[in-house]
């Protein structure tokens, strides 16, 4: 079967008590011919580098994504230590997967809150590190009196970032292999981050098609049923309205009143926790109702395969090199990359199965 690189999937899509599950999931994955699989981290039983491990060893083609964690949670060498063993492990497959994170969340465990100079300056120190410089660092991602890994290495391990406000797009197009924008991106608001990222990485010098863009797209298929849908599309709209919002209201230009409207709404400030967690049909139903304008919502792929296939197709007329269907299993996305196939250019055949590589 025809692997489309230009396709990834997450693993263990939204919340799971099942860790396990991602080794038949990113074998399905890899079988139906999604290209990559992305793995992003939440602090109970989703750690990236244990996961990426997993499916390392459980897959021989697939492509491997960190998408995201955070410098500010390991040790620099750590963290370098994680990337160089699941390069070396996946054989080459693999890219480390970097953001900012949720301030909040950071200041109730007593971290620092992540900046642009903390990224800049951690991936400076990741890559010497990888080049097998022995050095003592001291600046913004923290102060460190000798680091080291190996003598010999000269491991070539692509940098993904998660990319939302411009000055993060920018920060993007400065320094990484590829940039991972973010889910209920408008096709409007996508176009315009793919020529920020294109116009920052011209500016420093580099080939601006170097950078690998991933267009992040909810994929929710008329197939599922309907709580299952509500929760991937609504609650999880509205969850990330929960956490930090403001920043994904102002990159699509929306109305910033319908925000404060959605926070203040009784029932939503009734749920006790995320609304794609733990928010019932009847909430669900309410926000999509009575809270949310529908031409929010609609920065999704929905329908039929189909339909969900020609929405990948305007991820790429936007400028995004390749695209995430985000929040479905390999199992729920296997129509849908099925009707894909039968649409996409032979062309995209050329791109690596690496998702932070452009070229070989």
């Amino acid at each position: 079967m025809t692997t489309c690189p230009e396709l990834a999937a997450y693993g263990l899509a939204g919340h799971t008590e099942s860790p396990r599950d991602v080794i038949a999931e990113a074998q399905l994955a890899e079988r139906i011919g999604i290209g990559s699989l992305f793995l992003s981290e939440r602090f109970n039983v989703k750690d990236a580098g244990v996961l990426a491990g997993a499916v390392a060893a459980a897959t021989t083609t697939l492509g491997i994504a960190t998408a995201a964690t955070n410098h500010n949670t390991r040790h620099p060498m750590v963290t370098a230590t994680l990337a160089t063993t699941m390069h070396r492990l996946s054989e080459g497959r693999y890219a480390l997967g970097l953001g900012r994170g949720i301030d909040a969340l950071f200041d109730v465990m007593g971290l620092p809150r992540v900046t642009g100079a903390q990224l800049e300056d951690a991936i400076s120190i990741y890559r010497r590190l990888w080049s097998g410089e022995a050095f003592g660092s001291d600046g913004p991602a923290g102060s460190y009196p000798y680091l080291f890994q190996d003598p010999t290495f000269d491991e070539r391990i692509p940098v993904l970032m998660m990319a939302i406000g411009d000055r993060t797009l920018e920060l993007a197009g400065r320094l990484a292999d590829g940039v991972v924008l973010h889910t209920f991106f408008t096709d409007e608001t996508l176009a315009r981050a793919v020529a920020t990222i294109r116009r920052s990485a011209e500016q420093a010098g580099r080939d601006p098609a170097s950078v690998r863009i991933w267009s992040v797209l909810a994929t929710v298929p008329d197939h599922l049923d309907e709580t299952l849908r509500l929760r991937k599309l609504v609650g999880r709209l509205a969850t990330y309205l929960q956490g930090y919002g403001g920043v994904l209201v102002r990159a699509n230009g929306w109305d910033e009143t319908v925000l404060a409207r959605f926070r203040a709404d009784e029932r939503v400030q009734a749920v006790p926790g995320a609304l794609d967690a733990v928010g019932t049909l009847e909430d669900l139903t309410w926000v999509r109702d009575e809270v949310l304008p529908a031409s929010w919502l609609a920065a999704s792929a929905t329908g039929s395969p189909e339909q969900c296939a020609a929405r990948v197709q305007d991820q790429l007329d936007a400028g995004a090199d390749s695209v995430v269907l985000h929040g479905a299993t390999p199992t729920e996305l296997a129509p849908v990359v099925e009707a894909w196939r039968g649409r996409r250019s032979a062309a995209l055949d050329s791109l690596p199965l690496n998702p932070g590589r452009m070229s070989a």
